[in-house]
C-alpha cells in the first residue's frame, strides 16, 4: 500500500524519518514515499486532502480537520524557544505594529502566533520562502522578518538583531510549549490504517533518538548553513520527547493555542481535538 508521507526538506523532519527512510524500521504492507515540500505547501496541499500523511502547522490543523486526523506523535514543540522576529537593529515589540514584516507563509504557526502577539492585522506582511528571510531583512527590502528552522540559529551572521522569541513570549503568557507543526494523516485511510501508520512512525522516532549520531548525520545533508554541533543542537530542539509523544501538557497547548486565535478570528473552531495514538 502505497502511503506518501509529505514533509518539510529540514533537519529535524530529516532526523525524524530516518528511521523508516533508512529502512531500518520495516514498514510492514506499507511502501512510504517520501516528498519534500515547504511548510506553507505542506499546509495547502493539506487543505486539499492530497497525500496520505504530512507535516502541517498547528495553525493549518482546523482547516484540515475533516480530511485528516492529528497523530498523537510527530510534533515539533517549541518548550521556552520557538519562531523569532529579527531586525537590522533593536527594537521592542511594540515597535514592530504598522511594520512590513516578511513571513514564511500565513498560514504557519509562526503567523498564528504573531498575530496573537501583536493583534491581528497590526503589521503588513510579507510572504517569503523561509530560508530567504534573514536576507530580506539584511537587505533591507522589510522592517523585520519572521524567521524559523535553522534561521533561528543562524540568524546573527547576517548582523540582525533579536525582537522577540515567540516561545518565549507564548510560555510567559501560558506556561506552556508552543505546538508549532504535527503530522497529520487521512481519515478515509480507516482507522486501522491511521493507528498502525503513526505507530510506525512512532517506532522512527524512537529509532533516530537511539541512534542520534547516524540520524544527525543524515539530517546534515538538508542543514542550510549548520555544521555537525549546530544540526545537534536543532535536532535536539525539535525532535525530543514531545516528539514521540504530545503528552498532556502538549495536547493543552494545541487546545490553547487554537482557542485563541479563534477568539480573534485567525482560525474557524477546531472543536473537540483528537490524537491518533
Amino acid at each position: 500500500m502505497l502511503v506518501r508521507i509529505a514533509h518539510s526538506p529540514d533537519p529535524d523532519d530529516a532526523f525524524m524519518f530516518y528511521g523508516l527512510s533508512s529502512g531500518a524500521v520495516p514498514s510492514g504492507p506499507y511502501h512510504f514515499e517520501h516528498i519534500l515540500e515547504d511548510i506553507q505547501t505542506l499546509n495547502e496541499r493539506a487543505m486539499r486532502g492530497e497525500y496520505e500523511v504530512s507535516a502541517i502547522s498547528i495553525h493549518a490543523y482546523p482547516y484540515v480537520a475533516a480530511k485528516y486526523a492529528l497523530m498523537a506523535c510527530g510534533s515539533s514543540m517549541g518548550d521556552g524557544y520557538g519562531p523569532m522576529v529579527v531586525a537590522r537593529k533593536a527594537m521592542r515589540p511594540e515597535e514592530l505594529a504598522g511594520r512590513e514584516i516578511a513571513v514564511p507563509g500565513k498560514m504557519t504557526t509562526a503567523f498564528l502566533a504573531l498575530n496573537l502577539l501583536l493583534g491581528k492585522d497590526a503589521f503588513r506582511s510579507k510572504v517569503v520562502m523561509f530560508d530567504q528571510i534573514p536576507t530580506e531583512v539584511a537587505d533591507g527590502r522589510v522592517d523585520a522578518g519572521l524567521v524559523i528552522h535553522e534561521g533561528q540559529l543562524t540568524y546573527k551572521r547576517l548582523g540582525l538583531e533579536l525582537v522577540v522569541d515567540l516561545g518565549v513570549w507564548w510560555a510567559q503568557k501560558t506556561g506552556l510549549p508552543l505546538p508549532l507543526g504535527g503530522n497529520v494523516v487521512r481519515r478515509d485511510l480507516g482507522a486501522e490504517h491511521c493507528r498502525e501508520i503513526t505507530r510506525l512512525i512512532r517506532e522512527s522516532i524512537r529509532y533516530s533518538l537511539a541512534h542520534r549520531e547516524e540520524a544527525v548525520a543524515h539530517a546534515l545533508r538538508f542543514g542550510r548553513g549548520l555544521d555537525m554541533q549546530l544540526a545537534d543542537r536543532f535536532v535536539g530542539m525539535y525532535v525530543n520527547d514531545w516528539t514521540v509523544d504530545y503528552g498532556e501538557r502538549g495536547r493543552e497547548a494545541i487546545r490553547r493555542l487554537l482557542r485563541e486565535g479563534h477568539a480573534i478570528g485567525m482560525v474557524p473552531d477546531a472543536g473537540e481535538i483528537q490524537f491518533v495514538g
